[in-house]
C-alpha cells in the first residue's frame, strides 16, 4: 500500500494560522509607525506654534501677529490675530527670533517654519498654519488654522488634543471656512480638512 505524501488539513490550518499571525502583526506594525509619526508632528510643529505664540505673549505682554510692531498686517493691535499665513514671509518668525524664542520646525524649508508635508493614510500633503480670529464658537478667539490636513490626521490630531472624537467642540475643531463641522467627514471620500486650534 502506498502512502500519500503531503501536508495534513490540520497542518495547513496551522500554516496558515501563523501566516495570519505575521500579516496582523505587520498591518498593526503599520498603524503603530504612522500613530508615532502623526504625534510626532503634533508636538514638533502644531503645539510648538501654539507654544511660541503663548510665549511670545508671556515675553510681551502682546499678541503675535497682532499689529505691525508684532509681525501683523494691520494696526493698530486689538489682541487678535491679523489673519496672517505663516507659510508666507517671515514677519512673525522674525517677531519670535527678536524675543529669543525658537521658530517651530516645519519639514518645507522654503516655508519658514509654517508648512509640514503631512502623510495620511489615503494621502500626503502640504498642510500650512495660519494664525487667525474667528468666531466659530460664538465669540472672537484667535485660533491656529491648519489649512489641507489630510482627513485621518485631523481625526487623530482631534483625540490627542481633546481626548474625544468631536470636530464641534473642545479646542480642536473642524472648520469649512464658515462653519464648524458637524462631525468629521469620511478620509477616502473627503481626503483634507481646514482644521482650528483654539489658543
Amino acid at each position: 500500500m502506498k502512502m500519500r505524501k503531503g501536508f495534513t488539513l490540520i497542518e495547513l490550518s496551522i500554516v496558515l494560522i501563523i501566516i495570519g499571525l505575521i500579516v496582523g502583526s505587520v498591518i498593526k506594525g503599520k498603524d503603530l509607525i504612522n500613530s508615532s509619526n502623526q504625534k510626532k508632528i503634533y508636538n514638533t510643529w502644531v503645539k510648538e506654534w501654539q507654544v511660541a505664540a503663548n510665549t511670545y505673549q508671556d515675553r510681551t505682554g502682546s499678541v503675535l501677529g497682532d499689529g505691525t510692531a508684532n509681525g501683523g498686517n494691520t494696526d493698530p493691535e486689538d489682541g487678535y490675530f491679523d489673519g496672517i499665513d505663516l507659510s508666507v514671509g517671515t514677519d512673525v518668525q522674525d517677531k519670535l527670533k527678536q524675543v529669543g524664542l525658537d521658530v517651530p520646525l516645519g519639514n518645507v524649508p522654503s516655508k519658514n517654519g509654517g508648512a509640514y508635508s503631512v502623510k495620511g493614510k489615503h494621502i500626503t500633503t502640504e498642510a500650512t498654519i495660519h494664525l487667525v480670529a474667528l468666531a466659530a464658537t460664538g465669540n472672537n478667539k484667535n485660533y491656529l488654522q491648519i489649512n489641507n490636513l489630510p482627513t485621518d490626521v485631523a481625526i487623530a490630531f482631534d483625540t490627542i488634543t481633546d481626548g474625544k472624537l468631536d470636530s464641534a467642540s473642545g479646542s480642536f475643531l473642524g472648520w469649512d471656512g464658515s462653519n464648524l463641522l458637524d462631525e468629521w467627514p469620511d478620509a477616502e471620500t473627503t481626503p483634507t480638512v481646514t482644521v482650528l486650534l483654539e489658543m
